[in-house]
């Protein structure tokens, strides 16, 4: 069955950086593009960045455009977001999605 498990959180100060990974199983990873959302408290989830299934097209959020990364390593069945410049409002659970599949999430918290 389809596993993703999210990895990288914590707690950074503004203008930190951190990176997430996403270890996905069951599935042929390097097929499918992948995508990465988060969720604040008391709002709505919302896509943060995509990658196709060979890396060749990749879409970001207005919001963190310029400041985070999205790549993926098909050899290891993993997909990254390395994040930079951080801001308290990216302070989310940021989630692995895979069509209809999540993963559970992972905390960031930006905070001084």
């Amino acid at each position: 069955q389809v596993q993703l498990v999210e990895s990288g959180g914590g707690l950074v100060q503004p203008g930190g950086s951190l990176r997430l990974s996403c270890a996905a199983s069951g599935f042929t990873f390097s097929r499918y593009a992948m995508s990465w959302y988060r969720q604040a408290p008391g709002k709505e989830r919302e896509l943060v960045a995509s990658i196709t299934s060979g890396g060749d097209s990749i879409t970001y959020a207005n919001s963190v455009a310029g400041r985070f990364t999205i790549s993926r390593d098909n050899a290891k069945n993993v997909v990254y977001l390395q994040m930079r410049s951080l801001k308290p409002e990216d302070a989310a659970v940021y989630y692995c999605n895979l069509s209809d599949y999540w993963g559970k999430g992972t905390l960031v918290t930006v905070s001084s």
